[in-house]
Parts: C-alpha cells; sequence; structure tokens
C-alpha cells in the first residue's frame, strides 16, 4: 500500500504482513519523513491528530475494524 493510501500524502509504498504492521511502517515511515522537516507529513499527522482525538473510543474501534476489513481485502503484494 502507499502512503496515500493509508491516509498520508505521498506515494511511499509501505508494507506490512498484518494491518497492524502496515500501521506501525506507516507511523514510522511518517516519523522519518516528518524528522526531515517535510511540511506536508507534518501537516498530515497534525490533521490525523486532531480526528483521531475527536473520535470516541467506539469510533476508533469501529476505524480500526474497517482498516483491518481493507487490508484483509488488499491484493497480496501489500
Amino acid at each position: 500500500m502507499t502512503c496515500k493510501q493509508l491516509y498520508g500524502p505521498c506515494d511511499a509504498l509501505i508494507h506490512g504482513a498484518t494491518a497492524e504492521e502496515m500501521m506501525a511502517n506507516s507511523q514510522k515511515h511518517a516519523m522519518e519523513i516528518v524528522a526531515k522537516g517535510d511540511k506536508v507529513h507534518i501537516d498530515a499527522m497534525e490533521a490525523m491528530k486532531k480526528q483521531h482525538m475527536s473520535m470516541t473510543p467506539e469510533a476508533v474501534k469501529q476505524w480500526m475494524e474497517k482498516f483491518q476489513k481493507d487490508f484483509a481485502a488488499w491484493p497480496e503484494d501489500k
């Protein structure tokens, strides 16, 4: 999957064997790019943080369940 497919701003490929690993690798990618001062990624991370903070625990759970289903349906080369 790409950073964009994981709600990020770029086309970098991100790999993971599980939904959880994919999320961890996506976060690692974002943190590495943000550490280099990439404003587009910084802005995307801030927007995601604001969105997450406004979600109820049930909404977060539903989002995670949807992400896991979407990940499971993604082609094998994830």
